[in-house]
Formats: C-alpha cells, structure tokens, sequence
C-alpha cells in the first residue's frame, strides 16, 4: 500500500494494461457491452451503492482478465463522496480477489476521478505494523491504481492522491500506540516533515519553554506525566503566497486518562486516539506543502499526555493562560480546552487572521452528531461557509452547532475568571466551544469537534478504525484560501 502507483490515463478505458478493470453501473441504465449487459440480465450486476459484480474478459495480448461491475445509484445523484463508497467496495473485492492493478473507467462528474482515487487508497490502507504475520514481498496486495477516460485530469488525481496519502499518514499516528506515539514522536514527526520542504520551517517547545512562555493552561495538564511535553509549530512560507494567514490548531493529548478525574476503564485504550486533530494538522500542513499550495500558514500543536500523579494539577487548582485569563480546573479531564487554550492564543501571536482549530474535544457530540459528522463552531458567517464546504468538498462533512451568550455564561468561574467545567452538564460541546471562543482575540473561528469522526466514521472507506479526518479538509481549505 505505502508503494502504490497512482496513474492517469487518456483514452478508452477497456485499453488498460491492468489485470483488473472497474466500469459503473447506473440504476435504469444498460451497458453497452454484450459480456456486462448479460451481468445485468443474470440480476448479478446491480446497481445500488457497494454492490460489486465479478465477470472476466479477454485481455489485450492474450488470456483474461477480470472486470468488475460497481454499482453506483442513481446518476442524477452520483457525486464525489457517492464515487468515494463505490471506489472503496470495488478495491475491496478487488484485493480479495488478488488484483495486484486496477484500473477505473471514470465516469462523467465533478471531483469523481480524484474521488475514485481517495475512496480506494483509503480502503487499501491497512496498521499491520504490529503483526508478526505480515504479507511477503509480492504479496502485499494492489500494487498500482489507474483512472482512465477521455477527459481524465492528471492534476486533480495527483491532488487526490496527495491527499489520500495525508490522511493515511494522520491515521498511522492515530492508530499508533501511545506509548510509541508520545509527544516527543510527533514533535519528530512535525520535523521530518519540515525536512524534506524548503517552505517549511519548524519550532519545537519544550516544558521549560512552554512555561516561560507564560502557558499555565497547558503546562498544567502536563504537570501529571514524565513524558516531556511538546508545543510543536509548523509554519509554511512559500513564496508568492496568497490569500489570509491561515492559522491551523490541533488537539494532542497522545494519552487521555483523565488525570486526578479519571476515566473508568472502559474502552480508556482508545483514548490514544486523544491526539487526532494534532495529527491531521500536522500531516496536513506536509500535504500543503507538498502540493506547493501558495498558503501562509502557521499550525500549533500542543502535545503532551493527561496522566495523575503526585504532581497531576487537582480539581479545583487556579491556572493562568497565555492571554493572562485565569481559570479554575474543576475537571482535569477538561483537558483539551486547557491545551487548546494556549495554543490558540500563541497562533494568535503569531499573526495569523483565520483560526480552525481539531479537537476530539468532548463525548457530548458523540451523543449529539454519532459518527457521521464533526460538530462545527464559529464566531463568523462567512469564515464558518468556507470551512463548511472545504468539508462538504472532501466528504469530512461537519454540522453547524449554537454558540450563545447563555453558554458562555457557563465558563465563568466562581474564584476565576473562567471554569474549564460548568457545575450545571449542558450543552457540554457548546459550553466547551464558548470557553475556546475567549482565547481567539475576535478573530474569525471555527471549532471542530471531532471526537465523534476521529474513529469510527460510518463510511466504508474509512473502516471502523482511525479515520484522519480534517486532514483532507484542511488541505482543501488552504487550496481555496490561497486561490
């Protein structure tokens, strides 16, 4: 998977050196192809979404190879994330039936051919890094993905690709262990990526830095662990840049306990997972980089676990932020906003004039949202529609959620001025999004609660494990931003 090959090809799809070839099949619609309409005939190619039929073929040069028949619904409603799902089912089968190429014929539609490339890199990628048992080499699956058709843009599949593989890599640090993933793994992360591009430069803090810097926030969360924190800031300079200096915040807690309030056991080995909207921000800024994206951005990212100890900060201790606002910690596993607190207001420091901070930030949202879209948090119209429909863009769909004065009534505390957790347990996801909101400096903003589509996104492209999401929207938001 890490080598598979990403082509573009003009021309007639059926002229593929592939070994397995995909067409689609619309509802009500009939193949021209004698060998694909008997399929359809038979009733064993269908047209619904996920629904793949097997048939083989001659193949160019001699013997046969295998066609498979993906359904794809109706076509008034075919889109890029329908073309997502489709592409995902067909490289299942596919790599169950031990293609090593495949080879799409694109069907007509806005964004579909990057979207056939998104949908089956996503299914494909697979965290075996850990099994004894790993394929050998020659075994390992498809090896190389082809679209094909008479109007095919090499561009926008290298750009799907591009993204493709940020996700992936955003979900090999979600799904990585915490004890490997710690933040100092992510801090050289960060500097790897920093490496291999001249637009990018890399600022790393430790303990004793973020502290100077008058982090208390953040410094107290990280006062319960011996693993070194990390404030980890990738900033992206290209020149000709254009477009508003993006700032891009994302959550890192590379372990949750719960500190002194900690967690019940229960499923508390997911809680590496704490740490996902700092690694879509930093593999997405990699991304942006890569693509030459003419952006200016400045990504932070507080990173550090959430462990009680002797020195853990206790329920009901008084910290100052960055900004100098003091808030009392009535719940240490309110931590996230703590973290964010300060970071939000280093980015602010740094100049940036548009925020979108990541954060598996609250369970509330789960209950609110499931698993199918991220909670969306804005104090601008404007700036909130164009993260919306980056989102939209690249199926990482969010749901607009209130701010409201009566919430941000919640975040004063009673010796403080701000409580990182209201005595009263409502509108927790809002509550925590109007505590953020005092950190911004009034600058446009948008939160996105991830917690719910971090893992366990109900799409068939991502499976039920880490999911990358936000890294594809952030790249495509800074495509946008900087157009």
């Amino acid at each position: 998977m890490a080598n598979l090959t990403v082509t573009a090809r003009r021309g007639a799809p059926e002229e593929t050196a592939a070994d397995t070839r995909v067409v689609g099949l619309f509802e009500g619609e009939t193949p021209a192809d004698p060998l694909l309409r008997r399929l359809v005939d038979l009733g064993e190619a269908k047209p619904g979404l996920k629904k793949v039929a097997l048939a083989h073929e001659n193949a160019p040069g001699g013997g046969e190879r295998r066609v498979l028949v993906a359904g794809l619904g109706k076509r008034e409603q075919f889109d890029a994330e329908r073309a997502r799902v489709a592409a995902a089912a067909a490289a299942a089968r596919a790599k169950d039936l031990g293609a090593v190429s495949l080879s799409w014929a694109v069907p007509a539609g806005d964004g579909v051919a990057g979207a056939l490339v998104e949908g089956t890199l996503l299914r494909l990628y697979r965290f075996d890094r850990f099994k004894s048992e790993r394929p050998e080499e020659g075994e390992e699956g498809i090896e190389s993905l082809e679209v094909a058709g008479d109007d095919v843009d090499a561009d926008e599949v290298e750009y799907a690709r591009v993204l493709a593989a940020a996700a992936n890599a955003a979900r090999e640090l979600q799904n990585l262990p915490s004890n490997v993933a710690t933040p100092t793994f992510l801090a050289e992360r960060a500097a790897e990526i920093a490496e291999q591009h001249e637009s990018l430069e890399v600022e790393l803090l430790d303990r004793d830095a973020i502290a100077a810097r008058g982090m208390g926030a953040f410094i107290a969360v990280a006062r319960g662990t011996d693993a070194d924190p990390r404030l980890i800031v990738l900033r992206h300079r290209p020149a000709g840049a254009r477009g508003p200096h993006l700032g891009f915040v994302g959550k890192a807690v590379t372990f949750d306990t719960g500190g002194i309030s900690i967690k019940p056991s229960a499923k508390m080995h997911e809680m590496k997972f704490d740490m996902s909207g700092g690694a879509a921000v930093i593999e997405a800024v990699g991304a942006v980089a890569e693509l030459g994206l003419p952006a200016t951005i400045t990504a932070v990212v507080p990173a550090t676990e959430n462990m009680p100890s002797g020195r853990a900060t206790k329920p009901g201790d008084i910290v100052t932020a960055m900004n100098r606002k003091t808030i009392e910690v009535n719940n240490t596993d309110a931590e996230g906003r703590l973290i964010l607190a300060d970071a939000l207001c280093y980015a602010i420091e740094q100049g940036v004039e548009r925020i979108v901070d990541l954060a598996t930030l609250t369970g509330a949202i789960v209950v609110a949202l499931g698993h199918t879209y991220a909670g969306v948090f804005s104090n601008d119209d404007e700036w909130c529609t164009q993260v919306e429909s980056a989102g939209a863009a690249t199926g990482e769909i969010g749901w607009r959620m209130p701010l409201h004065p009566e919430f941000l009534e919640l975040t004063k505390g009673e010796y403080a001025d701000l409580t990182n957790a209201a005595e009263q347990r409502v509108a927790s996801s809002s509550y925590a999004a109007e505590f953020l909101r005092q950190f911004v400096d009034d600058r446009p903003w948008v939160h996105m609660d991830i917690a719910g589509t971090a893992w366990g996104l109900a799409r068939n492209y991502t499976g039920k494990g880490a999911s990358g999401f936000g890294t594809r929207t952030l790249i495509e938001l800074a495509r946008r931003a900087s157009a």
